[in-house]
């Protein structure tokens, strides 16, 4: 890999050498009311007499353009930015090699009327370390979650148990308007309303700078915010349509909701507000066929019933910005709320189901029951939060970040074998909860140097306190005193304490046409893993640390023709949960039991890229970036038998992972009407390992594909298809079959775009297609089989509303949870 850098980079450098600097017109683009800089700002270059179309450009995050190539002659420029004032420059005179603008400043709109649009946003941007992605390209995603926004990105694939992957892998980290959040990423997501969400980064090889948790990288979701003093007032309406498809579930579904935010900004205040209630409920079926062999006994057991879905939230939010001078800001904010997930999968094992002789079909007896299972999931939470920042004389900057979380996690599971057809037979009754308090605390301290000649310094130091405590208490029905009895085996207390240090020097900049960042983080963590069964009268203490570096590095060259390639390089870490360290027994249903290792190590990652990105007229553009990343310590989900009706899912670590692969993105607008956006992640994944003596090797091609077509028919409405497909996979003991989902959405506006109306089909199947159905295999040769293909619901209608009580923009912010959503 280092001969295949070196290469890259000599390739590099023998095209730079052959570049010739082009003369440039250049200049800044700001705000004029608060002086920040503004990204996206289109600027257009025409020449003056006549008046002809050179060229267009877009800011940077400074606010910064840049023509290169411009001819010796008099130009006219044109700036233009959604919801402020257009600006035009005429008369400018070229006849050097370079000419800087300076400072230029646009001024908010006074009215919807007075916005004036020359082009429109680009869907991706591609950066030195990100791509960015303009989230209202997705109409699908109006009145759902951030999840449904992220699904739609190229890099981003969503299996049928609602399993989110980046580039293949589960662990990456989410951020929220750059700030760290330490939690379970569908969790976070389906908290967080898509209307609220401006763009979204993928950062696949972060900089030293972040925090080095996340095998996969990091989503940097942004909110919308504003630029502009006055209020800001906007409500979300979602109502859901009966449901189509009839999946005989014991609960008709349930699918509503409203969320609203207040923003109001005066001189040195802003204050923001905001309250959230979503109920969204999801029918659907499993259908199963398992065997187990143990001495030479073969036990089938194939079922099918109902496994549907009932999800709640209800939360209120708020923070307050105080700027009492433009050196120094203060921000309080505090979020609570409740919220639950109930899973029910009631299954009928129905008469077929037989005990014989592995090697005959001579059965020795035939059974059948009826399985009611309901899982709960809720969780009471408050956070809050303090951050500080000064800007010192001389440019530089100081940051300070304080939160502090609690969280009430727990839930019952109710697990009651039945006779069938007389369900009045109990069999087994079996009750099993847990109480799961967590404390979160987190600080961190952040200095930015002014610039120096050679680019910008940073340095920082972040310091994180986890204490996370379990009881969790298995009871069953004695059935001749119909009393539950607690089950000592499965009874137990668990305490995880986990306490990080971690400190980082990063440095970037940009010099002609070489862009460049290169970082150190040096990390020590310390964990405490406190154990006690409930027939074992002290606590057993288990403790792991250690003190690990991750440098990181990456470099950018522009090449002609709005052309760039770029290497990186990150090393990361996947820090191990509660919830897969527990190594106790938690009933999941019927045919399974869940348990984690108690001296689970972290995964430690390694990760190089080498990309190109390049920009076509009209707003087309593609990139393209291959991707190696090489895993220590993989954690894999390990199917074993427990008993002759019953698999154990043990998570531990299983040797190392690669995953050698390539990820597209085209942005391809074929009208002024019609414009498309595909992305297309392949690759390969290999395990090299091994479980209790035996060896782990899989190696397996997937791939994920994301269209979104739009079509505007005029103005105000726009129709837009969707289409998100996972191919089959190879897993380490079996394999999941594809899965995909293709959805419309008809988005009208009225009443000068405050009001907005999204009509959406979602999982569009017509009962012709296999839409959001995903059968999971596992297996191990001479000792079990088991398959189960999900079902769930397709042909989903629904109406959101959306209004805006003013035109001013939302700039309100909001905190999110460090710790508790992950182990929800």
């Amino acid at each position: 890999m280092n001969k295949l850098l070196k290469n890259w980079l000599t390739f590099i450098l023998l095209i730079a050498s052959t570049q010739i600097t082009s003369a440039q017109i250049t200049g800044k683009i700001i705000d004029a009311d608060d002086n920040s800089s503004l990204e996206y700002a289109t600027v257009a270059l025409y020449s003056q007499t006549p008046k002809n179309l050179i060229t267009g450009v877009v800011t940077n995050e400074k606010g910064v353009f840049t023509f290169d190539k411009i001819k010796k002659g008099t130009y006219l420029l044109e700036i233009s930015f959604i919801g402020y004032q257009a600006k035009k420059i005429e008369n400018i005179v070229f006849t050097d090699a370079k000419k800087d603008l300076g400072i230029l400043k646009l001024s908010i709109g006074t009215s919807l009327n007075e916005v004036v649009i020359t082009s429109e946003k680009a869907a991706v941007v591609s950066k030195i370390d990100k791509q960015i992605f303009d989230t209202s390209k997705f109409k699908n995603s109006i009145g759902g979650s951030a999840t449904d926004v992220i699904k739609n990105l190229p890099s981003i694939s969503i299996n049928g148990t609602g399993e989110i992957t980046l580039r293949g892998s589960t662990g990456f980290v989410v951020l929220l308007n750059g700030k760290p959040v330490q939690g379970n990423a569908a969790t976070i997501l389906s908290q967080l309303p898509a209307n609220s969400i401006e763009k979204v980064e993928v950062i696949t090889a972060p900089s030293a700078k972040y925090d080095p948790e996340g095998k996969a990288g990091i989503l940097n979701i942004f909110t919308k915010k504003g630029a502009a003093d006055g209020s800001f007032a906007q409500v979300n309406v979602r109502a859901g349509f009966p449901s189509i498809e009839d999946y005989d579930n014991s609960e008709s579904t349930k699918r509503y909701g409203i969320d609203a935010t207040y923003n109001y900004r005066k001189n040195k205040w802003n204050l923001s507000f905001g309250a959230n209630y979503q109920r969204n409920d999801i029918s659907g079926r499993r259908e199963g066929e398992v065997f187990t062999i143990i001495n030479d006994v073969k036990t089938t057991f194939n079922s099918d019933g109902e496994r549907s879905f009932d999800e709640e939230n209800l939360s209120g939010r708020f923070t307050v910005d105080f700027t009492p001078d433009e050196n120094n800001d203060f921000s309080v904010g505090f979020f609570a709320g409740k919220r639950s997930k109930d899973r029910r999968a009631d299954i009928l094992y129905f008469d077929n189901n037989a005990v014989q002789p592995a090697n005959s079909n001579n059965r020795l007896y035939t059974f059948q029951y009826y399985n009611e299972n309901l899982r709960i999931r809720t969780s009471d939470f408050a956070l809050g939060s303090f951050d500080y920042t000064h800007k010192f004389a001389d440019k530089s900057k100081l940051s300070t970040t304080f939160l502090y979380e609690y969280t009430l996690l727990g839930g019952p599971t109710t697990n009651r074998n039945l006779g069938y057809p007389d369900t009045s037979q109990i069999i087994q009754d079996e009750y099993n909860t847990n109480d799961n308090p967590l404390y979160g605390t987190l600080f961190q301290l952040d200095y930015e140097f002014a610039d120096f000649s050679f680019g910008k310094l940073e340095t920082g130091y972040q310091y994180r306190f986890l204490n996370h405590q379990g009881d969790f208490l298995y009871t069953r029905r004695n059935n001749t005193t119909g009393i539950f009895e607690t089950v000592p085996e499965f009874t137990s207390e668990i305490d995880l304490k986990r306490t990080l240090h971690s400190g980082y020097v990063n440095l970037s900049g940009k010099k002609e046409k070489w862009e460049y960042a290169a970082g150190l983080r040096l990390e020590k963590m310390d964990r405490e893993l406190a154990l006690q069964a409930a027939n074992e009268p002290n606590k057993e203490v288990l403790l792991y640390d250690y003190l690990q570096l991750y440098p990181s590095a990456t470099l950018q060259y522009s090449l002609e023709n709005d052309t760039k390639v770029k290497a990186a390089y990150s090393r990361r870490v996947e820090r191990t949960t509660t919830f897969k360290m527990n190594p106790f027994r938690e009933r999941e249903h019927s045919e399974t039991f869940e348990q984690g290792d108690a001296n689970l190590l972290p995964e430690f990652v390694d990760l190089v890229e080498i990309g190109i990105s390049k920009k076509f007229e009209k707003g087309n553009s593609i990139y393209a970036t291959a991707y190696l990343r090489n895993v220590k310590n993989l954690v894999n989900r390990v199917n074993l038998i427990y008993n002759d009706t019953i698999l154990d899912r043990v998570y531990t670590n299983v040797g190392t992972g690669k995953s050698l692969g390539l990820e597209v993105g085209a942005q391809l607008k074929t009208s002024e009407k019609w414009s498309n956006f595909i992305g297309l992640n392949i690759y390969n994944f290999d395990i090299d390992g091994s479980y209790l003596g035996e060896k782990i090797n899989s190696s397996a091609t997937q791939y994920s594909v994301n269209l979104n077509s739009t079509y505007k028919f005029w103005k105000t409405a726009t129709l837009q298809f969707t289409l998100n497909y996972l191919s089959e996979m190879v897993t380490a003991q079996g394999e999941d079959s594809r899965f995909y989902s293709p959805n419309l959405s008809l988005q009208k506006t009225f009443l000068d775009n405050r009001l907005s109306a999204t009509l959406q089909w979602q999982n569009i199947d017509l009962g012709l297609l296999d839409t959001n159905e995903q059968r999971i295999t596992t297996y191990k040769t001479d000792s079990f089989y088991t398959t189960t293909n999900y079902v769930l619901e397709v042909d989903i209608v629904s109406l959101n509303l959306t209004y805006n009580f003013n035109s001013n923009k939302n700039k309100s912010k909001f905190i999110k949870s460090e710790f508790g959503a992950k182990e929800f």
